[in-house]
C-alpha cells in the first residue's frame, strides 16, 4: 500500500511550548508536560472543535481487511446476545464480568465482521496513520513530545456497549472521541491481577474514582498504569493517540546487539591471547584471564559513547513490521519535500536517523536535515540551497519513497 500524506502546505505544526491551546484545555503544552505528562489525568472538553472521524465507517471496515494493515475484533458474547434497539445496560462496577469475550486477528474482511445491530463489538485498526492523510494530520498535533517517544493513532470502531473491558497501559495515552459516545470510567491503579482465561488482559478487580461521558471533540489522557474502561454509548469512535515506552532490558540489548554487528564490520577483531597460561590441574575452572578480558571487552564498548548513540537513533527510526515503501522517481528541479507518512527520522548533535539508517552531518546540510526531521517538510528553496551531497541524499530517499516531491 502506498504510503499516503497531505500537502506539506497543509500540515498542522506541532503547537509552540509556551502558547495555550485547546487541544490541551487552554494549557501551553510546557505547563501541560509540567503539571501531566507521566503525572495525573486531564479531561479537555472540546480539544478539537469540530473534530471529523479520520475515516467514514466503510473506508473503516476496508482498511480492517489489508493484509498491512494491523486490525483485531473483540465481542462480547453477553452483549452479543442482546436484543438489538433495547439498548445495552452495563452495571458500573462489572463492565467485563461473565462477557464472553473473544479475540480475532486480521485481515478482517467486511464478512468477517458482526452485523451493526449486534451490540458490544469492537474493531481496532492500529497504525492509521501511516495509511489516512487525515489521521496523520491529527498526530502532528502531538509532536509537542519528542517524535522518538511519539508512537501511533489507533481507532477504535465499538457497536453500543462495546469496549476492551477495563485495563491499563504502561505508556501515555490521549484518547480522542470523534464520533458518537464513548463513557470512560477511570481510577489509579491498585490491583495489576487479571481475569483468568480471557483474550484480553482484563482487570480482575477494577475500582473506579471517576467517570465522563465524552462528546465528539473531548479528550481524556491518562499517564501510565493509570486503570480505565471506556463503553460506547451508541455507534462510537476513539482516536488512541499513543507513546513508544522503551523497556531497559529490552532496549539495551537491542542497542548493544546492533552496535556490536557494526563494530563486527568495522573494527579489527581483538583475539584473546594467553601466552602465559601455565598447565592446569582443572581444567573445568574459568581462567581469571578470560574473564578479565570479556570485561574489558565490554567496558571498551560502553566507552564508545558515540557508537551507543548511533546504535540507539537507528533502532529508534526502525520501520515497524508490516512497513514497506514503495519506490519513486529522483526529485525534479525546482521542488520542495516532505516525508512519507511511514518515514521516521530524528537526529542528535552530530547525525541524522531516518528509517533505521544514519550519516552524519554538519553545517548548512545538518541544519536542512534537522529541519526536515522538526517539520517534515522542506521547501523548494531549502532544497536548492543543498549541497549536492545533500541533493543525492534526498534523491535517493526520493527513490526509495522515504519522501516525495512537494511543489
Amino acid at each position: 500500500m502506498r504510503g499516503m500524506n497531505a500537502p506539506a502546505s497543509s500540515l498542522p505544526l506541532p503547537p509552540s511550548p509556551d502558547t495555550p491551546t485547546p487541544l490541551l484545555g487552554g494549557l501551553s503544552p510546557s505547563t501541560f508536560m509540567r503539571r501531566h505528562w507521566q503525572k495525573k489525568p486531564l479531561l479537555i472538553r472540546q480539544a478539537v472543535p469540530g473534530v471529523q472521524a479520520p475515516l467514514d465507517r466503510a473506508a473503516l471496515f476496508a482498511l480492517a481487511g489489508d493484509e498491512a494493515v494491523e486490525s483485531r475484533l473483540i465481542v462480547q458474547q453477553r452483549l452479543a446476545q442482546a436484543q438489538p434497539g433495547k439498548g445495552v445496560k452495563v452495571a458500573k462496577n462489572s463492565a467485563a464480568d461473565d462477557a464472553g469475550w473473544s479475540l480475532k486477528h486480521g485481515p478482517l474482511n467486511r464478512r468477517n465482521l458482526p452485523p451493526l445491530t449486534q451490540p458490544g463489538w469492537t474493531l481496532l485498526v492500529q497504525g492509521l496513520d501511516l495509511h489516512v492523510p487525515a489521521a496523520h494530520e491529527l498526530l502532528q498535533r502531538f509532536r509537542f513530545v519528542p517524535d522518538a517517544r511519539l508512537d501511533d493513532l489507533m481507532i477504535s470502531y465499538a457497536t453500543d456497549g462495546g469496549g476492551v473491558g477495563p485495563h491499563y497501559d504502561s505508556y501515555d495515552v490521549f484518547l480522542l472521541q470523534v464520533h458518537g459516545q464513548r463513557r470512560w470510567r477511570v481510577g489509579k491503579l491498585k490491583d495489576d491481577s487479571l481475569q483468568p482465561d480471557v483474550p484480553l488482559k482484563i482487570l480482575s478487580h477494577f475500582e473506579p474514582e471517576e467517570e465522563y461521558l465524552l462528546e465528539p471533540g473531548d479528550m481524556l489522557y491518562l499517564p501510565p498504569m493509570w486503570a480505565h474502561d471506556g463503553i460506547a454509548q451508541g455507534e462510537c469512535m476513539t482516536c488512541s493517540i499513543g507513546f513508544r515506552v522503551p523497556e531497559a532490558t529490552e532496549l539495551a540489548r537491542e542497542v548493544l546487539i546492533r552496535f556490536v554487528e557494526e563494530l563486527d564490520s568495522e573494527a579489527p577483531r581483538r583475539l584473546y591471547r594467553d601466552p602465559k597460561q601455565e598447565a592446569t590441574e582443572t581444567p573445568g575452572l574459568i581462567p581469571d584471564a578470560l574473564e578479565a578480558f570479556a570485561a574489558d571487552a565490554i567496558e571498551r564498548l560502553l566507552k564508545d559513547r558515540d557508537g551507543l548513540r548511533s546504535a540507539l537513533g537507528e533502532i529508534l527510526t526502525e520501520p515497524k513490521p508490516r512497513v514497506w515503501f514503495e519506490a519513486g522517481e529522483p526529485l525534479p528541479e525546482g521542488v520542495g519535500v516532505r516525508l512519507d507518512a511511514r518515514t521516521r527520522m530524528v537526529y542528535d548533535g552530530q547525525r541524522v536517523f531516518a528509517n533505521g539508517e544514519s550519516w552524519r552531518a554538519a553545517g548548512q546540510d545538518a541544519r536542512h536535515l534537522r529541519e526536515l526531521a522538526d517539520q517534515r517538510w522542506l521547501s523548494a528553496k531549502a532544497v536548492a540551497r543543498a549541497s549536492a551531497t545533500l541533493r543525492e541524499l534526498l534523491n535517493q530517499w526520493s527513490e526509495d519513497g522515504w519522501l516525495h516531491p512537494q511543489p
